[in-house]
């Protein structure tokens, strides 16, 4: 007996009911069955599992009712799903009129009509049916005949020895040949050694099909490299994120955004660095900042950013193994350590491992999120770019806003994203928000001036005659003029305006504020604060040289005689004593003076300043000096 089917009178002695009952059950399709004859079979998988059992107790104690070959539950379904419509299409034949051909036709015209009930099956057809039919028959409508590789057996492939070398020859290879190309690169290459009988294409692809599946490590490493083995094939290491709590570590890394931003120095559109932090426990952004490049200070602004919105300083950051991210400012131990300093544990990641950062996750939500709304958004890639940038996208062009944001601007709309960003749900800790996973975890708050100072980068400089040379800038205060030994700097990556300088034994100096370069040609085609700049630098200069001057006379009027080194066994009355010899210079320019030589001015207000110095003035001066006084230049400088 078929351990398949059964009719419907045995059926309807194991259940206790009439045959006509089941019959009716038949009609209304709660049970599948195929009529034979005048009678019905039952199709016993389509039946309940209690009643297989009663018929497997009655019937077949020594078989297995449910004996499926070696296949996944989705192809017993798909089996199952073609079986039924197999038995469908036979109830419609047995009312139909006409050929078997024209009744597959039209059933499977009204099966489409009617929407496809069995999607997994894939396009059926007159031969489809006919072959499921024949399988059918073969097999005493056994159902299993219709999953994949039905009774057959597992042959080796057909391709000979040489064929196969040859062909793998090209598949792996890191130029990636593809599977077309590498059967005929090999038919040809077969042909050149004069054989011309090889097999066919299909018989080709198999092999490479079944070859990629067993052999999936040689495949990827031998045509994509180490990394795609790593990325891909290799087993990854699980982390147990709830072994973390919030604050403990911040993920930290670079990212180009795919969007354009008005450049503050050259006023062109450019592609911004964001440089960012992310909480591990809660998955949110804690700090980032916006910059032109990646380098340090838009680093330590961001980590400070995050330390100030977490309350507390993390205990490791883990971050990217670039160079300005492992700058000495951040590394070194001493002079310029500053994990060191906030007792932060630095951890870097491997180079060319991106999936051991979680921040990278986030950057792509971000791109997908955010950088595609804006305008000003160009892709990250060729492939990724929007329509208006492609050739020949006339209408697109047209219709595209062309604004580009500024960075200001960037940041304000990141703000308002984040709002969006901690509403998400949290990935580490379930049924809570990012936002609500992160507020419970921060700390009591930081100080913000402590935190500074602990952030000031210390270096060892020296001194030349523009102060102290620092980040291509120089850095100048008066206390500075006559210095020449080494000092030590403090500075804040956040204000690089003035830089705080101490003693190599650590007295503090001063405050050196940084010098701007003034325009050559203030004087002419400067405006009235380049040419006020200009005053003021003169007259340091000149304040500088007095001071020197005062300082060397003072000190010589200390001494009561003035001798040569080398002169000690000469007569000392040929040598004046100081204080006469102070009295000749000034009697030299006090005749110098007199003698009344055209002076030669470099700019109006130089001559003014000359003039308003002299006691006595001539007729000429006092007219020159009321009319520059009433022009627009002596307003703007003097503001009166």
């Amino acid at each position: 007996m078929n351990i398949t089917l059964i009719t419907t009178t045995e059926l309807s002695k194991i259940l206790g009911i009439s045959d006509r009952t089941i019959r009716k059950a038949i009609a209304a399709g709660k049970i599948k069955a195929k009529k034979v004859g005048r009678k019905y079979e039952v199709f016993i998988p389509s039946l309940d599992k209690n009643i297989q059992e009663k018929i497997k107790q009655k019937y077949y104690n020594n078989l297995n009712v449910e004996s499926y070959p070696n296949c996944t539950e989705e192809e017993k379904k798909i089996a199952l799903s073609k079986f039924d419509l197999f038995l469908q299409w036979q109830q419609f034949f047995q009312k139909y009129k006409g050929t078997k051909i024209d009744s597959i036709k039209d059933f499977i015209s009204l099966y489409r009509n009617k929407g496809n009930k069995y999607a997994k099956i894939n396009k059926i057809s007159v031969v489809t049916m006919l072959r499921w039919e024949k399988k059918l028959k073969e097999s005493d409508y056994n159902w299993q005949s219709l999953l994949p590789k039905y009774n057959s057996v597992s042959k080796s492939s057909q391709l000979t020895q040489l064929e196969r070398d040859t062909f793998l020859g090209l598949l792996l290879h890191p130029n990636q040949t593809n599977i077309g190309k590498a059967i005929k690169l090999t038919k040809h290459i077969l042909a050149e050694k004069g054989i011309h009988n090889t097999s066919s294409e299909m018989t080709f692809r198999r092999f490479a099909k079944k070859y990629i599946q067993e052999n999936y490590d040689l495949w990827v490493f031998a045509r994509e490299g180490s990394k795609a083995l790593k990325d891909k094939v290799l087993p990854y290491v699980e982390r147990d994120i709830s072994k973390l709590e919030v604050g403990d570590v911040i993920v930290g890394d670079g990212h180009r955004l795919a969007f354009q931003v008005i450049n503050p120095f050259t006023g062109k559109p450019c592609r911004p660095t964001l440089v960012a932090y992310q909480d591990w426990k809660s998955g949110g952004l804690v700090g980032f900042e916006i910059m032109l490049e990646e380098n340090t200070q838009c680093i330590a602004s961001a980590l400070r950013n995050a330390i100030i919105n977490l309350g507390r300083i993390p205990r490791f950051v883990y971050q990217d193994n670039g160079k300005a991210f492992k700058a000495k400012y951040f590394t070194e131990a001493g002079i310029a350590g500053l994990f060191v300093k906030l007792g932060i544990t630095p951890i870097f990641a491997l180079p060319y491992n991106a999936k051991a950062k979680v921040i990278e996750r986030f950057f792509r939500e971000m791109q997908d999120s955010f950088e595609r709304l804006l305008p000003s958004f160009v892709g990250s890639c060729i492939d990724n770019q929007p329509a208006y940038m492609k050739r020949n996208e006339k209408f697109h062009k047209n219709i595209h806003n062309n604004y580009i944001p500024k960075i200001s601007e960037v940041i304000d709309l990141i703000e308002k994203w984040l709002c969006f960003h901690y509403a998400q749900p949290c990935p580490n800790v379930e049924g809570k928000s990012i936002g609500q996973v992160l507020e419970e975890g921060k700390g009591y708050g930081i100080n913000i001036e402590e935190l500074d100072d602990l952030m000031m980068a210390i270096e060892i400089k020296n001194i030349g005659r523009n102060g102290i040379k620092f980040l291509k800038q120089n850095y100048y205060d008066e206390i500075l003029y006559g210095y020449r030994d080494k000092v030590i700097i403090k500075y804040s990556l956040f204000d690089l305006s003035e830089i705080k300088v101490y003693t190599i034994k650590g007295e503090f100096l001063c405050i050196a504020k940084r010098l701007e370069p003034i325009n050559p040609l203030a004087n002419y085609i400067g405006d009235a604060k380049d040419i006020e700049e200009l005053r003021q630098r003169l007259k340091q200069q000149k304040r500088l040289e007095e001071k020197t001057v005062k300082m060397y006379l003072s000190g010589m009027k200390s001494k009561k005689d003035y001798y040569l080194p080398f002169s000690q066994e000469r007569d000392l009355e040929e040598y004046k004593p100081i204080d006469a010899q102070v009295e000749y210079i000034k009697t030299f320019i006090e005749a110098e003076e007199a003698y009344d030589t055209p002076k030669v001015f470099h700019n109006r207000y130089e001559k003014y300043e000359y003039l308003k110095s002299k006691t006595v003035l001539t007729e000429e001066e006092n007219i020159w000096l009321k009319s520059y006084e009433t022009s627009d230049e002596y307003e703007l400088i003097y503001g009166i």
